[in-house]
């Protein structure tokens, strides 16, 4: 498969602004992972934002993206490159 043609900011601007279903290769071991993901902070639990109530996106690099998967209510990483699916809810 190949990866989607955004790029990290166009995708950080779709997850600030809502909800976005999105799936990727995990880098590990290949496998292919689906989810919904968000940086809006009202739809992240008050117990689960970061201490400072902001997202640090600089860590991992330019590489990555942290998010807050909706469906399992916890953080996750990956690598924009390994995007194959991104699109608003």
């Amino acid at each position: 498969m190949m990866a989607i043609d955004l790029t990290r900011d166009e995708m950080l601007t779709a997850l600030r602004e809502g909800t976005v279903s999105l799936s990727f290769e995990k880098v590990k071991d290949g496998l292919i992972r689906e989810m919904k993901a968000t940086l809006v902070q009202d739809n992240i639990p008050a117990d689960k934002m970061p201490k400072g109530g902001t997202v640090d996106q600089s860590v991992g690099g330019d590489a990555t993206l942290r998010v807050f998967d909706t469906d399992i209510q916890e953080w996750r990483s990956f690598r924009v490159d390994k995007v194959l699916t991104f699109e608003k809810v």
